[in-house]
């Protein structure tokens, strides 16, 4: 019996690795991985894309789901909700594509969206990493464009001062200048749907996972543009974003998570005084916040809500202690 010889021929090098870390939204997942596999328009030109799914431990029959219905995808599954960050690590490290896209799994391609990514990156050789044009459900713009925050920004986005902040701060760190169609360079987009050249992986490696989840993109932009690489937030691609899908089904982490994280951000980059002025602000918001609600609930204002309310001053009362240093998690 004749044995054919071993080829030696180099693996082929995907175009595209798409990594995707999903957990409990496997529904939602599918009809993502078929919007990223679907056959791309005939006169578009070719691209190889391998996909990877990283499973963190779902409940809800993710992993036997992708492995049967989906075979040519590769699988990760883990035996614990390892975080958005590490799974997102992961797949980086099993990925083999020139460029490497982070995906959320509650997210829909639209069109060629990533040939156009590519395209744009293959076009702009000074372009390290870009994000989509990004849309909710009802095909409004989701705002996934960004500007490094100051400490001032900090102060106002996103805590209770917002609807305070001094005109145009916002609009700055949110990008309103840039046509939600246009493509330009920015300090950083959002990690719903975020490209990177693998060579800057390599460069400066994968995200920090001291950020668990949020503000980790930030984080990971700000590094590549402090290797000298630019970020471009790409309007003529786009994307649909459920948002939140698995946060949402633990909604009291998720504002601990957030908020640990954007402290973690600012003290990383802006220095500890800044991160402690930043925790002051956050713990006046909440204990007020709290304070609020508690006074509601207990005068009966809106008696519907009472058992809303309730909750609300569980979850803020959680993330002051995390605030604290107490857990909470």
């Amino acid at each position: 019996m004749s044995v054919a010889p071993a080829s030696t021929a180099a693996p082929v090098v995907p175009d595209l690795s798409v990594i995707i870390v999903s957990w409990n939204v496997r529904e939602l997942l599918a009809a993502c991985l078929d919007s990223c596999l679907r056959p791309r328009p005939a006169e578009a030109p070719p691209l190889g894309i391998e996909v990877i799914v990283v499973d963190s431990a779902s409940s809800d029959g993710t992993a036997p789901f992708i492995a049967e219905h989906y075979p040519q995808v590769t699988l990760i599954a883990e035996d614990h909700n390892i975080g958005f960050t590490a799974g997102n690590n992961i797949g980086l490290r099993r990925a083999r594509g020139r460029y490497v896209l982070l995906l959320n799994p509650d997210t829909l391609v639209i069109g060629d969206a990533l040939g156009l990514l590519v395209a744009y990156l293959n076009a702009h050789p000074t372009i390290g990493a870009a994000g989509p044009q990004t849309r909710n459900p009802d095909g409004s713009i989701q705002s996934t464009r960004r500007r490094f925050p100051t400490v001032a920004t900090g102060i106002f986005e996103s805590t209770w001062l917002q609807r305070f902040a001094p005109r145009g701060l916002l609009a700055h760190y949110y990008a309103s200048d840039i046509a939600d169609d246009a493509c330009a360079e920015v300090d950083w987009v959002q990690g719903s749907a975020l490209l990177v050249r693998r060579s800057i992986y390599e460069q400066i490696g994968g995200l920090d996972e001291t950020f668990i989840m949020f503000s980790e993109e930030m984080d990971w932009c700000k590094r590549i543009r402090a290797a000298g690489w630019g970020v471009a937030y790409i309007g003529t691609a786009q994307i649909v974003h459920y948002g939140g899908q698995s946060t949402e089904q633990a909604t009291t982490r998720k504002h601990i998570l957030f908020q640990q994280s954007k402290l973690h951000y600012f003290g990383k980059h802006h220095g500890p005084a800044a991160a402690a002025l930043l925790r002051l602000v956050l713990l006046l918001g909440y204990t007020q916040q709290s304070l609020m609600e508690s006074v509601k609930a207990a005068v009966g204002y809106k008696r519907a809500m009472r058992a809303e309310r309730r909750q609300r001053v569980v979850t803020y009362r959680q993330v002051i202690a995390a605030l604290l240093g107490r857990g909470g998690q």
